[in-house]
């Protein structure tokens, strides 16, 4: 496959919508929403993710994200960020739609402010009343395929298993479950939390996800616009590893030049 065609054609399709980049990154944590906005510009991301109950998008008198990152150049996706019950994740994501008419949202429940683990049974419960009341859902949740299956079969559009716990940096703790829930799944699958470095944002894409949501690892970088921009090259060469096959691992070794006819 010519690489024109790849860098052309292999476009990531959420819910109909199709982005060019199969990054998503975040807009917490910056210290300033300067600093996110070049971010943003440096990762060269088509959507940012929105925690709707922590970021101020409304209030003029105090600065505003959207003064920097505008919702008219990016996807804005509204996420349930610091919400532990169905209930207050689904209300949250009501406000969402009401203020600004976003439809296609992240959700997470969360078990724990120690480990900010998602309760599956809460998130398979809210994803279920969410899409009855037309929402699209892409969906945070652990690296469990029984459980991932569970999700898309109720109708979510997007699957984000963890790589590891928010916010730790740990990278992609469980490879062979990433992999498991790739290969059985037919809607997008983005790898949601735990990359810590480029080369973590590689990994997942060489399992064959289809993108990775990041924010701590970029904003808490010591600098994190060229982090950033580290994150895009990784993640656009870790897809066309991917889809290039990688050569079998062998337990010798083989020449790169044929021994036979040397003198």
């Amino acid at each position: 496959m010519a690489l024109d065609t790849v860098q052309n054609s292999d476009q990531l399709v959420i819910a109909g919508r199709t982005f060019n980049s199969r990054l998503i990154i975040g807009t917490g944590k910056y210290k300033t929403y300067e600093q996110n906005a070049e971010a943003a510009v440096a990762a060269g991301v088509d959507m940012v993710t929105v925690a709707i109950r922590r970021v101020n998008l409304t209030d003029a008198s105090q600065p505003r994200l959207t003064d920097h990152v505008s919702p008219k150049d990016y996807t804005f996706l509204p996420n349930t960020a610091g919400c532990f019950t169905a209930e207050d994740a689904i209300r949250t994501l009501r406000l969402a739609r009401e203020a600004g008419g976003w439809d296609l949202v992240k959700l997470e429940v969360l078990s724990d402010q120690k480990t900010l683990y998602p309760n599956m049974p809460e998130t398979l419960r809210a994803a279920e009343l969410l899409i009855k009341e037309g929402f699209q859902v892409m969906v945070y949740c652990s690296d469990d395929p029984v459980y991932a299956k569970k999700l898309e079969d109720a109708g979510c559009c997007a699957i984000m298993p963890l790589g590891s716990l928010i916010g730790s940096g740990l990278g992609i703790m469980n490879p062979v479950n990433i992999r498991l829930i790739v290969e059985q799944t037919r809607v997008p699958v983005i790898v949601d939390a735990g990359v810590g470095t480029a080369s973590d944002a590689a990994v997942a894409m060489e399992l064959g996800c289809d993108g990775v949501l990041m924010n701590t690892a970029i904003a808490e970088a010591k600098d994190p616009v060229l982090m950033a921009s580290a994150m895009k090259h990784a993640v656009i060469a870790g897809r066309q590893s991917y889809l290039a096959g990688r050569m079998p691992k062998k337990r010798y070794a083989d020449p790169s030049s044929p021994l036979a006819g040397l003198i």
